[in-house]
This record gives C-alpha cells, structure tokens and sequence, in this order.
C-alpha cells in the first residue's frame, strides 16, 4: 500500500485507506463528489456523497443516483477515515473533502475561488498536512477585479444597449456562472431571459435558498420588449436557431479567459467580462497559505507554473495527473497565450 493517502488510479483519485475515490472519471462503487460541474461530477457510480447543499444539483444533472447529502462540517467515519465536507465557493454545493486518518489530514479542493458571492457558500480554509489543489488559472497574470465592478460594467452595457432598443446576449457556463452573473443583475433595466438550460439550473438555485431575480423564457416576452432585454445563454447557444430569436443583438462572454487578448476575438464577440469561479493567481496562493499544508498537490490547469513556485518557497510540491477539464470553455487559451502575456 502506499505511504500516501490519496493517489491516481485509472479511474481517478483514490483514498487508500478510505477504499473511495474523489471526483473518479470512470464509474467506481464509492464516490465522494466536489461539485457537479461534468468533468467532477460523472454518472455510473454505485454511490455518491457530496455536500447536502449540491444533491439537488447533481440529481438534475445526472438523474436519479444513489446519493447521500453531508452538511458542511458534519463528519463521517468510512473504513476508519474521517470524512468531511467544506465550502468551496465555487458554485452551489461545492465542497472540499477533508479527509483523517491516524494523525494525517489531507484535503481535496476540488474547483475553488476565494471570494464570495451570494450563490453559494463561501471558500473555508481548512487545515492540513497535504492540499489537493486546482491551478486553472494558476499564472501570475490572473487578477480578477472585485466582482462589483464587473457587475456594473454589465448592467452598463446592457442599459446602453436596452437605450439603443438592442438585447443584450450574455453567454457564460449554464450551471454557476450564469446563476452568479444573474444575482448582480438590475432588473429595473429591463426582462431578464434565460435559456432552458439556465432557467432549469436557476430553478433548483431557487429551491436550495439562493435568491436570484425574476427571470423569463424568451416566449414569455412581448416583442416589443426584447430590445430592452438581456439574455443569460451558455456558450453552446452561441448560433443557434434559438438565439437568432433577439434580431440585432449585441453580445458578450464572461469568464477568465477574457484577460487573455485574443480569447474575445475567438469568440466572435462584441464584449468580454473578466468573471471567474476559480481562483485567480493571488487567489490560489491565498487558499493554499491558509491550509498550512506543507506538501501540495496539483490536479489541473497550469500545473508546472505553480508547482515551481511552491517548491521556491520551500513547500514539497508536485503534480497529478488528471482527466479534469476546463467549465471556462476556452481550454486552448492558455497554451496559445502565457508566452505574450
């Protein structure tokens, strides 16, 4: 066996003494689940946990499963390892797995960010001796803006638009983003429609305590009013029958990519809004600070970058190998563009 807690196996991250795995990406009989974003949260398994507040969320996402809800904090003994679940601010029901065992902690984060937002429960420290941690955004050129301020360039654009009688296109992840875009809106702007796809998740938001504004499928707008409107869409819309619905619409794309120059071109849109609900750099080293941790792992994202820079601050730090992806949906980004930065 070995000496470490956590390690890779093909199926994904496996808790040895625990005999469970931590967001596996093949089906496996136990699963302790981050969140429910799809490259975390994978259908096939005989039985998940994740935190009580994310359950509904998965259930929508991935149908009915065998799945047991664990309140933040609330902790639970599984082959002699104390399992518990911690805020990770990430999206609703987003949780970092702490995990016990004869005098060891190690932590798994699973997708973080360190500042918070009315959506979800905010990013907790916890202490440990090893912390799993993400590094999507892991180069020092990430700095995100106080989301404030991202919020009222939002509903700038989007009343200046509404002023020209254009909607207002925002395209950003289905499940999280688009639901914390939505909570900065001002609805006193004009209709707030959403795809099916966010009006669904934005529904489950609602029935989890999360208030959001009144939001709308565009057939529920008279015609005369979609010139005022905005419209939440995932990224996937972008095209589509559907969206051709607004006419003359202006649009933009929210997610971190959008500091890299290029990524907006790419997209073919008229504006990018700097939102991420990932750590950015300052972020990043922030959490990992907080735990202590004197060893640190590195699940996905730019692995290289952050692991040398621990390692220079005297931290033993290395990479795992795993099949997370990207939610941001700008994977090629960062390759293309840390050299110009």
């Amino acid at each position: 066996m070995s000496a470490d807690m956590v390690i890779v196996r093909k199926e994904g991250l496996y808790c040895v003494p625990g005999q469970f795995y931590i967001d596996p990406w093949r089906p496996v009989e136990r699963a302790v689940i981050t969140h429910a974003h799809g490259d975390h949260a994978r259908g096939g398994h005989q039985h998940y946990l994740a935190a009580a507040p994310g359950v509904n969320v998965m259930k929508s996402r991935l149908g009915p499963i065998n799945i047991t809800g664990l309140a933040y904090g609330e902790r639970l003994v599984h082959n002699g390892v104390t399992i518990s679940l911690h805020p990770a601010g990430h999206v609703l029901g987003s949780a970092q797995v702490r995990m016990a065992y004869r005098g060891e902690v190690w932590v798994a984060s699973g997708d973080y960010k360190v500042e918070a937002d009315s959506t979800c429960a905010p990013f907790e420290p916890v202490r440990c001796d090893t912390f799993i941690t993400e590094s999507t955004f892991g180069l020092p050129i990430y700095r995100w803006q106080p989301q404030q301020e991202i919020y009222d360039d939002v509903n700038a654009w989007w009343a200046a638009n509404a002023a020209q009688g254009r909607a207002s296109v925002l395209l950003g992840y289905s499940f999280g983003k688009a639901q914390r875009l939505l909570s900065g809106l001002d609805p006193a702007i004009g209709p707030i429609i959403c795809h099916g796809a966010v009006q669904t998740l934005n529904q489950v938001y609602r029935e989890g305590g999360v208030w959001l504004p009144s939001t709308l499928m565009v057939s529920d707008v008279a015609k005369n009013d979609i010139g005022k409107s905005i419209v939440l869409a995932s990224p996937s819309a972008a095209g589509s029958p559907w969206i051709k619905r607004f006419g003359d619409f202006s649009d933009a794309f929210a997610s971190g990519w959008m500091q890299l120059r290029g990524a907006r071109r790419r997209r073919g849109v008229d504006r990018g809004f700097v939102l991420s609900d990932h750590a950015d750099w300052p972020g990043l080293l922030e959490a990992i600070t907080a735990t202590g941790a004197q060893r640190v792992i590195v699940t996905h994202g730019s692995i290289a970058v952050l692991v040398r820079w621990l390692q220079q601050q005297g931290l033993q730090a290395s990479g795992f190998d795993t099949e997370y992806g990207d939610d941001e949906t700008e994977p090629a980004a960062p390759a293309e563009e840390a050299g110009h930065a």
